[in-house]
């Protein structure tokens, strides 16, 4: 019978440490392999799923057009390339849909093969990171722009695991978010919101607001968002001292920030939890 893995220090669900890298891959490949187990059913393959009007064989293939973004993006990085211009956020749900859905054409087995094949080289190239590039290795993003490459397995690891999410929603199947994918991903959900803040949105007075998560990488936080955009920092629990406090479990701070639910508790000023709900556009 498995056992749950009693890692209780929240700096061994810190993704941006090298001597986490071994974990957090297990926990991407497991991802992935739900995902393709259910995406391989052909009675699966054009069923909706909770990502808009994705159906199942669009988010494979938005991986595939993701992860071979990350393999061109590892080979400039290495060779010294130069990449084009980020193209900024604005335009990425937009593009990624396009891009996901031109797969359409191409038949279920050809697909998942590409996916799968894409999947192993790209993982292949995550393990052989030295600690160095870990954080050292800048690679190129096609939105963002230079990103350590610590990050590229996280993004792998927010895609299956939130659209594993999404199709597992979309068919009717029990579902959730296993504790390992919302303990590792739970922190990246302030970067997640500080990226994608529409500023126009906040008005002249600005917010601040409190956030207690819990789970094994959990913690307290404290935001600010002005006009000039988001900022967050780590902060004891009794020296919030902010008039509205979120509660969150990590999964469903992960499902909230990626606009998949509605969730968490809010104390104190209601109309302030609004305003910060209210500020953000979707990716």
């Amino acid at each position: 019978m498995a056992t749950v893995e009693q890692v209780p220090d929240r700096a061994q669900w810190d993704a941006t440490n090298y001597s986490n890298k071994d974990r957090l891959l297990r926990v991407v490949r497991e991802e992935a392999r739900r995902v393709m187990e259910l995406a391989e059913r052909p009675e699966h393959w054009e069923a909706p799923t909770a990502c808009g009007h994705w159906q199942v064989r669009d988010i494979v293939g938005h991986m595939v057009d993701v992860t071979e973004g990350y393999l061109k993006a590892f080979d400039i990085a290495r060779s010294g390339g130069q990449a084009e211009p980020a193209l900024g956020l604005r335009v990425m749900a937009k593009r990624l849909d396009e891009r996901a859905r031109a797969f359409r054409p191409v038949p279920q087995a050809e697909l998942l093969r590409r996916l799968r094949d894409d999947f192993e080289r790209v993982m292949a190239i995550f393990e052989g990171l030295s600690a160095d590039e870990w954080i050292g290795l800048q690679v190129p993003h096609a939105y963002m722009g230079p990103l350590p490459a610590f990050i590229y397995p996280v993004f792998q690891l927010m895609d299956y695991g939130v659209h594993g999410w999404d199709i597992r929603e979309g068919l009717g199947l029990p579902n959730g978010l296993p504790g390992d994918v919302a303990d590792f991903l739970a922190p990246f959900m302030f970067i997640l919101w500080q990226v994608t803040t529409d500023t126009e949105r906040v008005g002249s007075e600005p917010i601040q607001v409190g956030f207690r998560v819990s789970g094994r990488n959990g913690g307290t936080w404290r935001v600010t968002v002005t006009a000039s955009g988001y900022s967050y920092e780590p902060c004891p629990p009794d020296e919030l001292n902010v008039p509205t406090v979120f509660e969150f479990d990590p999964g469903s701070l992960v499902l909230t920030a990626f606009g998949r639910m509605r969730a968490g508790t809010a104390y104190g000023d209601q109309r302030l939890a609004d305003r910060y709900r209210s500020l953000f556009f979707s990716i």
